[in-house]
């Protein structure tokens, strides 16, 4: 079994995964007020790679990856939609199920609510109380900073700066304003509330993961993941109260850095491209993903329209180099040693932009030179990168496909929009994806 290390965001360190038991990932997923934007979709991304190319390695994985379903932003986006929470909720989850299932990667092993886990929550906020780490103030509870020694080893922040943010709670309640809230007393104009020994409220942003991981994964798990942007409080936080209740918790960190998006330019496209369902219409599964792994996970990728236009150009040419090369003979030496170097880039720290070279110094090769068995070593390498659908790439259009294609143009041509999307559906019916491009339409099949 192949060795693989992750770079752990609280000692710095390359750590080695175990190899004897079950890999634990907990990923913390999105908070469901709004449709999820092409930043959510990152972590999403690299943690079911990531569970994926451990299951390859013959690894045993379980990934979690939470829906936080209470929050204030739900409570202020269902007012302004005049939507009871709860329902509002249910149906922004089902959209954020529906965007990231297009992006052809599967599910999690396990997306936890915070609604079904009130238990667990209620349960670990006693424990906290009763060993003198949380107090109960007004109906709320907070948990006590100073009394968790290590409190910032996560985010190595200084006292001053620890501005806990809006899941903070009530000032006037905290006896200290480092503490922050693990309960919430029901307020006016908070349509749901649940039963606890401190009255009807509702949990706290950052006691929900706490218990979600551990009723997921047992109080010990291998990896904590989720964006770098929650690395304080939130996980900051996930550590004291849970170590605080005697929970080892997570051995490593792993977080990936942001998206970093040009708003000026990109309010200038059609309709909002920072949400992944737009993303996903105007480029295409494949040139999303192809985007989102382009850059080492740690790091911050800029989402700009050229960044996405030059990840549509290195699809397609994946696409070409299968639809034009044969698949009679085994790998060779040269392919192996390829797969081998794809491999070990993703096994030192998930080297995506790494593996990729790899992959594209092949298809190089075997373009100017040929290399012995390239297209089903290619073929692997894209399984392990979520792009597989890419090798179905050799179907082509027949004559009533193309000419859909040509009326579609013709419809939008004569600005009958309605006509175009009648015969984009008729086209997704029958296999293919319409791509619109600087260089005009085209159809690619549909993964």
């Amino acid at each position: 079994m192949r060795e693989i290390r992750i770079r752990d965001t609280l000692s710095g360190q390359l750590c080695p995964l175990p190899t004897d038991k079950e890999i634990g990932i907990y990923a913390c997923g999105p908070t469901v007020y709004s449709r999820i934007h092409i930043g959510n979709a990152r972590p999403y991304v690299i943690f079911m790679l990531l569970r994926g190319f451990l299951d390859f390695q013959g690894y045993t994985a379980k990934l979690v990856i939470n829906v936080t379903d209470i929050n204030d932003k739900i409570y202020e986006a269902a007012r302004q939609t005049n939507e009871p929470s709860e329902e509002f909720a249910r149906k922004m989850a089902a959209a954020y199920r529906e965007d990231t299932d297009r992006l052809g990667l599967g599910r999690p092993d396990a997306e936890p609510l915070a609604t079904c886990t009130i238990e667990g929550i209620v349960q670990l906020i006693s424990e906290l109380v009763e060993s003198g780490h949380a107090y109960e103030s007004g109906g709320d509870v907070y948990f006590r900073v100073r009394s968790f020694d290590d409190y910032g080893k996560l985010s190595n922040r200084r006292t001053e700066d620890m501005d806990q943010g809006e899941e903070a709670g009530s000032a006037s309640l905290k006896e200290d304003q480092l503490d922050f809230a693990l309960w919430k007393a029901h307020k006016p104009g908070e349509d749901t509330s649940w039963p606890s020994p401190w009255g009807q409220g509702r949990p706290g942003w950052h006691i929900e993961c706490s218990a979600m991981a551990e009723t997921e994964l047992g109080a010990s798990f291998a990896i904590h993941g989720g964006g770098s942007d929650l690395i304080f409080p939130h996980h900051e936080n996930e550590i004291a109260q849970s170590e605080a209740a005697g929970r080892p918790f997570a051995r490593i960190w792993m977080h990936n850095g942001m998206i970093e998006a040009d708003a000026e330019k990109m309010s200038k496209s059609d309709g909002n491209i920072f949400q992944l369902s737009e993303a996903l219409d105007r480029y295409g599964r494949e040139a999303v993903v192809a985007f989102l792994i382009s850059g080492h996970y740690r790091q911050p990728l800029s989402f700009t329209e050229t960044a996405l236009q030059e990840a549509c150009v290195r699809v397609e040419r994946l696409r070409n180099f299968l639809r034009e090369t044969s698949d009679a003979e085994s790998p060779g030496l040269e392919a192996e040693s390829s797969m081998e170097m794809f491999e070990a880039a993703l096994a030192d720290d998930f080297n995506t932009p790494k593996a990729l070279a790899q992959l594209f110094d092949l298809v190089s090769a075997a373009n100017q030179t040929g290399v012995e068995g390239a297209r089903s070593t290619v073929t692997d390498m894209l399984g392990l990168i979520g792009l597989e659908s890419l090798a179905n790439a050799t179907a082509r259009p027949d004559d009533e496909a193309e000419a859909l294609l040509a009326e579609r143009q013709e419809a939008r041509a004569a600005k009958d929009f309605e006509r175009a999307d009648e015969i984009r559906d008729r086209l997704a019916e029958l296999g293919w994806e319409v791509r619109d491009g600087a260089d005009g339409a085209k159809l690619v099949p549909k993964a």
